[in-house]
């Protein structure tokens, strides 16, 4: 099998992000419609993502946050989203890039998005070094790339 110099790995990410970041833009000028709520679980150590400390060290590498009664003052642009949840009777402020984003699900209509962890916007190269100097690790053999699903099994039937 030859190479894929085009990444249509890295384009369908992207596209599906595009998904997410239409759908908050949806929800930030009109509110949630109907029954739909999103629960959206994303790495919280990735590069732009802001959240208080004390949520980074309950949450060291992911978190899951639930969009549907108590949010307040949610936007979006075409990099990611900010949001504010009450933790503890405190609101909070978090902002989220959209490739922080490992899963969007809209449990009111059984739809649901998993994206690779960590997609850049550009196709890394073969030889790409971190910022940091290190060179970036291989994804583990038993972690599945590229698998695709049929969206038929999240619709109600």
């Amino acid at each position: 099998m030859s190479e894929d110099l085009l990444h249509y790995d890295v384009m369908i990410e992207q596209a599906l992000r595009e998904v997410v970041r239409q759908t908050l833009n949806k929800v930030v000028q009109n509110g949630l419609p109907g029954d739909h709520h999103f629960y959206i679980t994303f790495l919280t150590k990735f590069p732009g993502v802001e959240i208080p400390d004390y949520l980074h060290k309950q949450y060291p590498e992911e978190m899951t946050i639930v969009l549907q009664y108590q949010f307040f003052g949610l936007t979006a642009d075409d990099k990611g989203f900010s949001v504010m949840l009450s933790f503890n009777n405190v609101r909070e402020r978090l902002s989220i890039p959209f490739d922080a984003i490992t899963t969007f699900a809209d449990p009111s209509v059984n739809f649901a998005l998993q994206f690779q962890s960590g997609v850049a916007e550009e196709p890394p190269a073969s030889d790409s070094v971190k910022e940091d100097g290190e060179n970036p690790a291989p994804p583990p053999e038993s972690e599945k790339r590229g698998e695709v699903i049929s969206l038929d099994m999240f619709r109600k039937k």
